[in-house]
C-alpha cells in the first residue's frame, strides 16, 4: 500500500509539471504571436532604462575623431600715438630783430645754420629751422613754435656777443688804413668800397664800423664827397616798392639804409647803387647820431 501511495505521488507530480510546462508555452505566444512579432493587444511595455553609458552618441567609421584645431593668434593693435601739432608761431619768415640773431646764432652752435647771423628771419632761416624740426620730430614748418625753441634752448648756450653781431667782428678784422683825410673833421659817414664797410667818424676817431654792400655793375654807387640830403627811418622805395628802412639820401636816389636782403643774403646780391646795411640796431643808433647836411664820403683806400 505504502509502495502504491508513493507511486501515485510521482505520477501526479510529474503530471503537474506537464502542465505548467505547457500553459507557459500558451501564455508566451499569446504575447508575442505565433510567429515571434509581440502581440499589440498584450499591452505596452516599460521601457528599459539604458544606464548611463547609453546617451553616450556612438562614433561610426566614416566619422574621423575631430582634433581640436589651433586658434589663429590675433596680434593686438598697436596704440596710436597722437598726431604732433605745432604751436603758435614765435618767429617767422619776415621777422627781424635780435630775437632772430638769437636764433640764428644758436642754430650755428649746433651746426644748423652757416649763412651769417643778419638778425633777418628769411628762406635761409626757415630752412635750417626746418631741418632742426625734422631731426627731432617736430611738426616741420619752418616756424619757431615753443616746442621748438624749447629743445634748442636746451642744445645751446647764451650767444656771444660775437655770435651775435659777426659783421662787427669782420668790420674790426678789415685792413686797417688810414682814414680818408676828408673823413677827418666833423661829423662823416666815411664809406670805403675797397673793404666793404661804413664808418661813422666823428673829428677823426671812428665811432662805429659796419659791413656795406653796394651797387651792383649796372647800377655803381657813386663815389667823391656828397652830404645827407633828406632823412626817412620808414622810406619804401618808389622805383622797386621795397622797404628801406633809416634811409639816409646822399645822391639823387642813392642812399645809406638797412637792407633785409643783404641780411638774408649777404654779398652774393647786391645794390641797385644805395649802400645797405645789414645790421638793424647798430645803423638804428646811427641814423639818430646823423644829421642832415653832414658829410658823406664814399671812397677805396
Amino acid at each position: 500500500m505504502t509502495t502504491l501511495r508513493r507511486l501515485l505521488i510521482v505520477v501526479l507530480s510529474a503530471l503537474l509539471l506537464t502542465a505548467s510546462a505547457y500553459g507557459a508555452g500558451l501564455a508566451q505566444e499569446h504575447w508575442f504571436g505565433s510567429d515571434g512579432s509581440r502581440d499589440a493587444s498584450a499591452g505596452p511595455v516599460a521601457a528599459a532604462d539604458p544606464g548611463p553609458q547609453a546617451t553616450r552618441p556612438v562614433r561610426t567609421a566614416q566619422e574621423p575623431r575631430r582634433k581640436p584645431g589651433r586658434q589663429p593668434v590675433v596680434a593686438a593693435p598697436a596704440p596710436l600715438e597722437p598726431a604732433l601739432v605745432p604751436g603758435p608761431a614765435l618767429m617767422r619768415t619776415g621777422r627781424d630783430g635780435e630775437d632772430v640773431r638769437d636764433l640764428q646764432a644758436r642754430l650755428a652752435q649746433i651746426g644748423w645754420f652757416d649763412a651769417g647771423v643778419t638778425g633777418f628771419y628769411g628762406d635761409v632761416t626757415a630752412a635750417s629751422v626746418r631741418g632742426f624740426q625734422a631731426k627731432r620730430e617736430i611738426p616741420e614748418t619752418g616756424e619757431v613754435d615753443r616746442r621748438t625753441m624749447d629743445r634748442l634752448l636746451a642744445m645751446t648756450t647764451e650767444p656771444t656777443t660775437d655770435e651775435l653781431h659777426p659783421e662787427r667782428v669782420v668790420a674790426a678784422a678789415a685792413p686797417s688804413a688810414a682814414i680818408d683825410p676828408r673823413c677827418t673833421t666833423g661829423r662823416v659817414l666815411c664809406i670805403d668800397k675797397t673793404t666793404s664797410t661804413l664808418s661813422l667818424v666823428v673829428d677823426g676817431q671812428v665811432r662805429s664800423t659796419l659791413a656795406a654792400r653796394f651797387g651792383a655793375a649796372a647800377t655803381p654807387t657813386r663815389e667823391g664827397v656828397f652830404s645827407v640830403l633828406r632823412k626817412n627811418r620808414d622810406h619804401v622805395s618808389s622805383l622797386y616798392d621795397s622797404s628801406m628802412p633809416f634811409a639816409m639820401f646822399f645822391s639823387g636816389g642813392q642812399a645809406v639804409h638797412y637792407s633785409s636782403d643783404f641780411a638774408a643774403v649777404g654779398y652774393a646780391g647786391a645794390s641797385h647803387g644805395c649802400v645797405n646795411i645789414r645790421d638793424y640796431d647798430a645803423l638804428a643808433a646811427i641814423y639818430d647820431q646823423v644829421a642832415v647836411g653832414d658829410r658823406v664820403v664814399v671812397h677805396r683806400s
